[in-house]
């Protein structure tokens, strides 16, 4: 059961760790604003990852085939990675201070990791793919308890590696040179544009 439990744990890290959109805005937040932005911005996107869950649990989540739907879900994700990667690097050529990192409202912070999440279709596509076979797969072998276990387990992992983003990016603001710092940001800006284009060419071609 302890095993089970930590490869569980393990899968949610192996499904969180790869960069993406929410790492970026991450790494972002964590530089210039503090752990707690960056903590909070994934707090946000798990709880977007909760609600897949969640539907997939539930068997609804079909609905979410639909060729309108997948079509709306690339436009708004396109906007919104475009919107934020573009509002990162304007904010990163402002000076990095005290009064900067208390400036933006941690509930913005939430807020934008929410809607990174919940508007990607690869996280749609990811929570299909990988927590609905692990449904198929256990819901087969173990009880409704324990499969909700194995379910909590793959939430600690993403957990983890959530925390450990924030942990280590807001540690980067404190070490690296201010120059540095607008390198980073403006980098991080222009990969969340780089995957907000992406998800546009995705809505074209599912048009």
């Amino acid at each position: 059961m302890m095993e089970s439990m930590i490869s569980y744990i393990f899968l949610g890290l192996s499904l969180a760790a790869p960069i993406g959109p929410v790492n970026a805005a991450q790494i972002d937040k964590g530089i210039k604003n503090g752990f707690l932005h960056s903590w909070l911005l994934g707090i946000g996107a798990m709880a977007a990852d909760g609600l897949y869950m969640l539907l997939v649990y539930l068997g609804v989540v079909h609905l979410l085939s639909i060729g309108f739907v997948k079509s709306f879900l690339w436009f708004f994700g396109c906007f919104v990675l475009t919107y934020t990667g573009i509002e990162s690097m304007i904010a990163a050529n402002q000076p990095i201070s005290g009064l900067m990192r208390n400036k933006e409202k941690l509930s913005k912070s939430f807020l934008t990791g929410f809607l990174m999440s919940l508007t990607n279709p690869l996280t749609i596509l990811f929570w299909l793919g990988v927590y609905g076979s692990v449904l198929a797969k256990t819901a087969e072998s173990v009880g409704p308890q324990q499969f909700l276990l194995y379910s909590l387990a793959i939430f600690i992992g993403v957990a983890l590696w959530d925390f450990s983003m924030a942990a280590v990016s807001s540690s980067f603001g404190k070490l690296l040179t201010n120059r540095l710092i607008l390198f980073i940001s403006r980098l991080s800006g222009l990969s969340l544009v780089g995957f907000g284009i992406y998800f546009g060419i995705q809505a074209v071609k599912s048009l």
